[in-house]
């Protein structure tokens, strides 16, 4: 089997889901598979294995290949995260990331401010600096590889294991915002100040004062995203 050809395959099904092409409560077929996509049936079984992984489908004996609800779908995948964010980028999705993110990380950052070993405060406020530098530049490519490195050293600094799970999670949020052109060509200062903030109080050790300047730079996100015009969850108290 074709590694190449099976992603292919099963990311142009995964995509069609998402967006709704595919309804569901519909049924497919290994034989309508292999005949969209011109692949072997041991490809196309593959491609449904995956799915089913991700709750997205769910094979019946003599009834095909359901496409489950999204309710069942496994909602902390990175790549259904991606899926749904380039089929609706300022559809529901996009919004209760950001409330994930609102209830998460500034649980981490004050577990970080307390737990962090000397090396990882030493190396949150260097990539603190290094993102406000490169939020000075005309390309956000530098400055996104940062933002994520320095979410996830936070994260992975909470000792928490269960936090640091979220990692990917959290990398493909801020990368589709980026990706999707909800982002301001140059950072806001308000949000590089804030990220300075958070780095500070886990530097010093202040979980307080880590915690408040997280949960206020995801308000900040939260109040761009608006302006945005996203939709859905964001836009309820």
């Amino acid at each position: 089997m074709s590694p190449s050809l099976h992603s292919d395959v099963f990311e142009a099904l995964g995509r069609r889901i998402a967006a709704g092409d595919l309804p569901i409560g519909g049924t497919l077929t290994l034989e309508w598979i292999q005949t969209e996509f011109g692949v072997s049936r041991s490809i196309a079984r593959e491609c449904v294995k995956s799915l089913e992984s991700m709750g997205l489908v769910e094979s019946r004996r003599r009834a095909g290949i359901l496409i489950r609800p999204a309710s069942e779908w496994d909602a902390l995948s990175p790549t259904l995260i991606r899926w749904q964010l380039d089929a609706d980028p300022r559809g529901p999705k996009l919004g209760a990331l950001n409330e994930m993110r609102a209830a998460i990380e500034p649980v981490a950052a004050a577990a970080a401010a307390r737990r962090a070993t000397e090396s990882e405060r030493t190396r949150i406020l260097e990539l603190a600096a290094r993102l406000r530098a490169e939020g000075a530049k005309d390309d956000l490519t530098d400055f996104l590889a940062t933002d994520i490195k320095l979410h996830s050293a936070i994260l992975a600094a909470s000792h928490n294991d269960t936090f640091y799970a979220l990692r990917e999670l959290v990398a493909e949020v801020l990368a589709g915002r980026t990706r999707l052109g909800l982002y301001p060509a140059h950072p806001e200062p308000i949000a590089l100040d804030l990220h300075d903030e958070v780095a500070r109080a886990i530097a010093t050790g202040s979980s307080e004062a880590a915690e408040d300047a997280m949960r206020a730079l995801v308000a900040e996100v939260r109040e761009a995203l608006l302006e945005k015009g996203l939709r859905g969850f964001l836009t309820t108290d």
